[in-house]
């Protein structure tokens, strides 16, 4: 991914190589991508047929690249008289300038092609190299190359323009111009993706036009949030990157009240329940209108019918959502799609938060029909067996065989390494039932005015804490088991799950004192982050997706847990490490890196296919900082606790919004020094 520049704006986006060229191939995910549809795959600049050469690329706004070069000579310096500068910025497809300069004292002819070309694929049908099943067309209509795809109602088309005459034919643009000596020439490209349907009148694209304003919209974003200084400077560096980040991945669609986190580019540019929700909650004390939309908009798809093709059931919140042909034609269920068993309690714990935060009673008054629809379906559907734990098992064949956060195929295994078998109980999710129903127990007695129901929740919590602490410990390990598999048998692996039970509350603190040796382990610490498998378990690779590698959000939260149980010591430990890794990252956490020893690589070492950028994992700087500062919404006023690690000598945190208005936080290092191993050997 290091060779690959991409430019975006919520649910569409553009990738390409340094050059700006893209490539498309089963390897390589190039194009033009809107609404989970590629419109362009091909797009080549040549220049008398050779592809100029990179000088620099500049893509520090995330919604813009420019892109500087010149026209190799084939020796080993470049000494090229014509230089080439390509400026791309996203619109709802992309728009192009190209200038070409000539330094020599002598006029040059140039034969100038843009290769053009759309394969239409749907997002799955890149991931998993599928064949198409309509029909390609292309055609010239009055100076405008129109790339084109039709499947029975769907139609789709990319209409490329220049501002220059250009030649058209079955490859793309031509210009064959003369460049007098010290001038310029330059021609402006639009490329407008359009969703069409089939209807008795023509219809006209609407000419899209580059958009400034996203330029004002981003200063605005930042100037909303707090300020944040520090002695450490990577640590201020990495969380502009964040909120630049964040601000990139704002998903703006029909089905979306307002703007809320995508997942990741490239796979995940839509609205996706868990990964929403838990970037709004690790954003809440620095952007909380994130929280607001995100609710708002999955109580709307909230499911109201049982449906075994989308793994829907009455008050289940939605795993996600696409738009693409695939969807369209209900070869995949993601219209919306509910495979998910935590986004429910997520939403409800969200809620909470949120209103503690702002004090936005309204909002939360006005989805308490979703709040009892939601735990209806914990009660109901989510405890399939009614043994008073939370479980799934999918319904639909083509569906997510696990449905937890770690919803790889293999990513609930045993100790041995063999797959447990379903309905499965992963231990977080009833940490998050636990966590939901405490808060949602607040909420109905000061927001919803019902004290009968608020202690009917408190109690089914205190009972399931009691119950878990029992059903899901490990004596023989000392820490609570990866879940229950479908014969209830306890799954004895050791994974970073036990940091989800911290951050919960659900652990009795007994056995959070052995979470928390387990989590600062080298079984599990890799020295930048938390393995989510630990390296001795039989089902760990370092390279696993949810086997080994290292995820910054689920780190994040293990820290946030940790500190919740008063092991500060521990959470600036290991929220340093990250923090280390983030700014070799360039302040740019991916979505996960292999889980290495740190002392093996000195450097974390990136996975292949990671999303970059990627919604909590840039939300994930955000909560490591709410963690070192402490900070915490109660009855109105915002409390500060710092803990910090000795690197980080000082942390502000200026204009903190919430029910206060805005406060400021800050902290300095307590005594936080842990025993080297040798100094633990000589105590034992």
């Amino acid at each position: 991914m290091a060779d690959t520049i991409s430019i975006l704006d919520g649910n569409h986006f553009v990738v390409s190589n340094r050059q700006g060229d893209m490539e498309a191939s089963p390897s390589i995910n190039h194009g033009l991508f809107l609404n989970d549809t590629r419109y362009l795959s091909r797009w080549i600049l040549t220049i008398n047929g050779q592809r100029p050469q990179v000088l620099s690329v500049d893509d520090t706004a995330y919604y813009c690249v420019q892109h500087f070069m010149a026209l190799a000579t084939g020796a080993v310096y470049i000494d090229s008289h014509l230089t080439v500068i390509r400026t791309r910025y996203i619109t709802d497809g992309f728009h192009e300038t190209l200038v070409l300069a000539n330094h020599s004292k002598d006029v040059m002819d140039l034969d100038i092609r843009i290769e053009a070309d759309a394969d239409f694929a749907d997002l799955f049908e890149v991931k998993n190299v599928l064949a198409k099943k309509g029909q390609h067309y292309r055609n010239t209509e009055a100076g405008v190359l129109v790339l084109g795809y039709r499947r029975d109602h769907f139609r789709r088309e990319a209409r490329v323009t220049s501002s220059v005459d250009a030649q058209l034919d079955e490859k793309g643009l031509r210009y064959r111009i003369q460049l007098a000596p010290k001038s310029t020439w330059s021609t402006d490209l639009d490329i407008a993706a359009v969703k069409k349907y089939e209807a008795a009148t023509p219809q006209t694209p609407e000419v899209l036009v580059a958009r400034p304003d996203l330029g004002e919209k981003l200063k605005q974003w930042i100037a909303d949030a707090p300020r944040v200084l520090s002695s450490w400077d990577p640590l201020v560096r990495t969380y502009n990157r964040s909120l630049i980040d964040l601000a990139a991945l704002r998903f703006r669609a029909p089905v979306v009240l307002g703007s809320m986190p995508a997942a990741g580019l490239p796979w995940f540019m839509t609205v996706f329940g868990r990964d929403s929700l838990i970037t709004s909650f690790q954003c809440i004390p620095f952007a909380p209108s994130l929280a607001a939309t995100t609710l708002r908009t999955l109580a709307m798809m909230q499911a109201r019918a049982v449906d075994p093709f989308r793994d829907s059931e009455p008050g289940k919140i939605p795993h996600e959502i696409r738009f693409g042909e695939m969807t369209a034609f209900e070869e995949a269920p993601h219209s919306p799609y509910y495979g998910t068993a935590d986004a429910t309690p997520l939403f409800l714990i969200l809620m909470e938060e949120y209103e503690r935060w702002t004090g936005d009673k309204e909002l939360v008054r006005s989805l308490e029909f979703e709040a009892r629809a939601a735990v209806n379906w914990i009660d109901q559907y989510g405890d399939r067996d009614g043994d008073g734990y939370i479980e799934y098992e999918r319904r639909n064949p083509s569906g997510l065989e696990n449905q937890c956060w770690k919803d790889s195929w293999d990513s609930i295994a045993f100790r041995d390494g063999t797959l447990a078998p379903t309905p499965r109980a992963t231990c977080e999710l009833q940490g998050y039932v636990y966590d939901a129903k405490l808060r949602t127990a607040r909420l109905a007695r000061d927001v919803w005015n019902d004290p009968a129901w608020a202690a009917k929740l408190e109690g089914q919590a205190a009972t399931l804490k009691l119950r878990f602490n029992e059903d899901f410990w490990l004596a023989e390990r000392n820490c609570f088991a990866l879940g229950l598999d479908g014969n209830k048998r306890k799954i004895d692996s050791l994974t970073s799950n036990i940091g989800h039970v911290l951050w919960s509350g659900i652990a009795d603190a007994t056995k959070a004192k052995h979470c928390a040796a387990h989590l600062t382990s080298e079984a599990l610490f890799s020295g930048w982050g938390i393995r989510t498998m630990a390296n001795t378990e039989g089902a760990y690779n370092p390279l696993g997706y949810h086997t080994g590698t290292v995820w910054p959000h689920d780190t994040a939260i293990a820290a946030w847990g940790l500190r919740r149980y008063g092991y500060d010591a521990e959470a600036a430990r290991i929220s340093l490490a990250m923090l280390e890794a983030a700014e070799l990252f360039k302040g740019r956490l991916p979505e996960a890196f292999a889980g290495y020893a740190r002392e093996k690589t000195k450097y974390p070492v990136e996975y292949p296919t990671a999303c970059s950028p990627q919604a909590w994992a840039a939300g994930a700087p955000l909560l490591f900082i709410r963690t070192l500062l402490g900070l915490e919404a109660d009855n109105g006023h915002l409390l500060v606790e710092p803990a910090l690690p000795d690197a980080i000598q000082r942390i502000e945190m200026l204009d903190i919004p919430g029910v206060w208005g805005r406060r400021d936080a800050f902290g300095r290092p307590h005594v936080l020094k842990l025993p080297t191993q040798a100094e633990k050997a000589a105590a034992e």
